[in-house]
């Protein structure tokens, strides 16, 4: 989870967590203690964000200027851009050289600060730092957020479409257009996240949903309350059995049902299951009203 990008936190945090890892595998700093691979104690992606973003080439406005740009690339000119990307390239690669070993550099040094400290207690003092992030111990799930809809305001027989985004709460700073997210499935509720950001965009208890399903392969509808949100994700299988998983074991009496993905886009909405579900007394009452993004 770390080591694919899925704790957002500072790179200080990062490093301490590398160290902490490294204690926990080889206790105490030594010389001749094996090293794992930079990848497999600090997330990559954190070097690269560092190298200098490529050289932004604007498009040919017109077929001859693209035909021109062909012949030319045919050519001498093009021996010299692909010398020219080829010294980019390589002057990337020591740059990411450089952060890697500079980030080494920092993580050994907080593994020698950590002398003393035990294989239990490394790893107990790892978990306490994950932990720190309120969606520890929710499934994140990369998705592109499409459209959120209101239930109540389409009119029947309208095929599904791509929507402008509205709020999902006068607090969700939301925009609109599709949107690469994080969804977080846990134990108490479903949250949305920006990649990279520790506060939910929005977070809403499974007594909000009132239904969820695939529209197709790849497209996951879920309804909270007056809300139809449509994600695009290649997990729709997955992210239906966690939900079918944490919905069961809530031991609710009335549970939203996932739905077949039909062979086409629904021509109606979709029957709208019993709700309030969180507010009211009966299983749910141990439930918050308002989704907690904490697992």
């Amino acid at each position: 989870m770390v080591l694919r990008g899925y704790v957002p936190t500072s790179e200080e945090t990062l490093q301490t967590l590398a160290a902490l890892r490294l204690q926990s595998l080889n206790s105490d700093f030594s010389t001749h203690a094996p090293f794992p691979r930079l990848e497999e104690l600090f997330p990559p992606h954190v070097l690269h964000a560092r190298l200098p973003p490529p050289p932004h080439r604007p498009p040919a406005k017109c077929r001859g200027a693209r035909l021109r740009a062909g012949l030319l690339a045919g050519g001498l000119w093009g021996q010299a851009l692909a010398k020219q990307r080829a010294e980019r390239d390589q002057r990337l690669r020591g740059r990411l050289r450089e952060e890697g070993a500079s980030t080494m550099a920092a993580i050994v040094e907080k593994w020698k600060l950590l002398q003393g400290m035990g294989r239990p207690e490394a790893m107990a003092a790892y978990v306490a730092l994950v932990r720190e992030w309120p969606g520890f111990g929710s499934t994140l799930f990369d998705v592109d957020l499409h459209a959120v809809r209101p239930r109540l305001d389409v009119v029947q027989g309208q095929p599904w479409q791509w929507a402008t985004l509205t709020l999902l709460s006068p607090q969700s700073p939301v925009s609109s257009g599709p949107q690469r997210l994080w969804l977080g499935i846990g134990a108490k509720a479903v949250s949305l996240y920006k990649p990279g950001e520790p506060e939910p965009l929005d977070s809403f208890c499974y007594g909000r949903i009132s239904s969820f399903g695939a529209s197709d392969s790849s497209t996951f509808r879920l309804s909270v309350e007056d809300r139809d949100l449509l994600f695009e994700t290649s997990q729709v299988d997955e992210i239906a059995q966690l939900l079918n998983t944490y919905l069961a074991s809530a031991g609710a009496q009335q549970l939203p049902r996932p739905q077949e993905p039909p062979s086409s886009p629904p021509a109606s909405e979709p029957t709208v299951l019993p709700q309030r579900l969180c507010p009211v007394a009966g299983p749910w009452q141990h439930q918050p009203s308002v989704g907690s993004s904490h697992s």
